[in-house]
């Protein structure tokens, strides 16, 4: 069984894993769009919630479909 502290990521990592800026991970948190823990000063993303928010936000491409005219 893993930590618990190896299932929380940090801003930045989580940052890191989705590809964008802490800001936007840090105003994500303030609007309450992605779950955190917070502990004292620090807040924690829990992996689950990153890894559910890559499967959610995914879009497939269509088949079939030419990207030019």
């Amino acid at each position: 069984m893993a930590k618990a502290s190896e299932q929380l990521l940090t801003v930045g990592q989580t940052a890191a894993r989705l590809g964008l800026k802490e800001a936007t991970i840090r105003r994500r948190i303030l609007e309450r769009r992605i779950p955190y823990v917070k502990l004292g000063r620090a807040v924690r993303i829990p992996i689950e919630a990153v890894e559910s928010l890559i499967v959610a936000s995914y879009r497939p491409a269509i088949e079939g479909q030419t990207g030019g005219k």
